[in-house]
């Protein structure tokens, strides 16, 4: 880890001045005061500047990442682990030669689950909010399109038989591509009910 020694005439001023020496952002600095500033002897004889000892916090996405390449690692399957900057979020993608059932998990409940870990470690640290995604050989647009077809089928059904139908408990994101799915399909609509785990998608006919 570098450290730096940086001196000013104001707390303020040695912090920006480690700032650029490092070459970061106030977010990413941690420092220590060493020294207090000292006015002298008519301003000058003895004063003393403030003097900080600074160095950069550990990036919270390498963290993540190395958390989560060691997490798979005690789970003993043998996976790559990639990042990719999506914008708003960072994607990390697991991908192997072998099947990663063991870390989708059904329905990607322990996919979900080192998500949720992996996020946690990531915004262990004060400031900003560092949003991570984790995919697993393309697992999640595979999910989406399943869901979309399944959306559509069952929506055909209640449209025939004008009988509400309820899907499997889902996670929010899942019954998000469920209502997203079928809010311009016309004849049918869809509402959440139950609470928790237990928590789905009910696909039922327009209420006029």
């Amino acid at each position: 880890m570098k450290k730096v020694i940086v001196s000013g005439k104001t707390i303020d001023e040695a912090v920006e001045k480690a700032i650029n020496e490092l070459q970061t952002t106030r977010d990413r600095l941690s420092y220590r005061v060493v020294q207090e500033p000292q006015k002298g002897f008519f301003g000058i004889l003895g004063s003393k500047p403030a003097m900080i000892e600074a160095h950069l916090l550990p990036d919270p996405v390498d963290v993540a990442f190395q958390f989560l390449e060691q997490t798979v690692a005690l789970m003993k399957v043998n996976a790559t682990l990639t990042k990719d900057d999506a914008g708003e979020h960072i994607v990390f993608n697991l991908s192997s030669e072998e099947e990663l059932g063991r870390l989708i998990g059904k329905r990607g409940q322990t996919l979900e689950s080192l998500e949720y870990l992996t996020n946690l470690v990531a915004n262990r640290q004060d400031g900003t909010y560092t949003r991570i995604e984790l995919d697993a050989e393309n697992y999640r647009e595979r999910r989406r399109q399943t869901l979309e077809q399944l959306a559509e089928r069952v929506a055909y059904k209640v449209k025939t038989t004008k009988e509400r139908v309820s899907l499997e408990p889902m996670n929010a994101l899942e019954r998000k591509i469920i209502h997203t799915t079928l809010q311009r399909v016309e004849g049918v609509e869809t509402v959440s009910e139950g609470k928790g785990l237990k928590r789905h998608v009910v696909i039922q006919p327009h209420q006029s």
